[in-house]
């Protein structure tokens, strides 16, 4: 296959222990079958200081703020995340594969933190120019499934696993809303993948979506 002219910009979403993180490899080997250069990354991080936002962000004992400042905090992060990372990679033609973006402020603050979803908007025009990607799959499971999963990770959980079994329910149901409705954000392209089953069945369908975007 000939190298892409044009970049494409793919972004996993789902509540904590849905398999992001698992899955991006398979989805990364699968470009690189097509012939596309990769670049994996996450949110928030991808930079030296987004990651340092990152860590400020999930530290469990860290000073409690508002929704707001989360919001500002983690929009600070993908401004660097975005210039720094994905817009270069995009322009040099590469898939790039983000575990997270703009829609988890949709779904967390938003839906699980009651930030209104104007500001979030207003964010996304200002501070990313309606940078958006051009595929978004939610990775969708149950939340008493994703705790499940979480527990067998063992280690600290973080600011987010801390919080209680309701906000997580917000969350997925914020991240379903989404791609029912598409968000009214663009025209940008959402699937949703059952994410409760085996990983070698996500991973399969997840490869397949790709293959056919791509």
């Amino acid at each position: 296959m000939k190298p892409r002219q044009q970049g494409f910009f793919l972004v996993l979403e789902g509540i904590d222990g849905a398999g992001k993180s698992s899955l991006i490899q398979p989805l990364a080997d699968t470009g690189r079958r097509l012939g596309m250069e990769v670049c994996t990354t996450r949110e928030p991080g991808g930079t030296p200081l987004a990651e340092q936002i990152r860590a400020l962000l999930l530290d469990p004992v860290a000073p409690t703020w508002s929704a707001e400042t989360e919001l500002l905090l983690l929009f600070a992060a993908r401004a660097q995340h975005l210039q720094q990372r994905i817009r270069p990679a995009v322009a040099q033609g590469k898939l790039v594969i983000s575990e997270r973006f703009s829609a988890s402020s949709y779904a967390y603050q938003g839906s699980g933190l009651g930030v209104d979803a104007g500001l979030i908007a207003t964010l996304e025009r200002r501070v990313l120019q309606n940078f958006q990607p051009d595929l978004v799959i939610i990775l969708d499971l149950p939340v008493e499934q994703a705790r499940q999963r979480l527990n067998c990770r063992g280690g600290t959980p973080d600011r987010y696993q801390c919080r209680p079994s309701g906000f997580a329910e917000a969350v997925r149901q914020g991240y379903l809303q989404l791609a029912q409705g598409n968000g009214g954000r663009g025209g940008q392209q959402y699937r949703v993948v059952d994410a409760s089953r085996d990983k070698a069945r996500v991973s399969a369908e997840l490869c397949s979506i790709l293959e056919e975007a791509l």
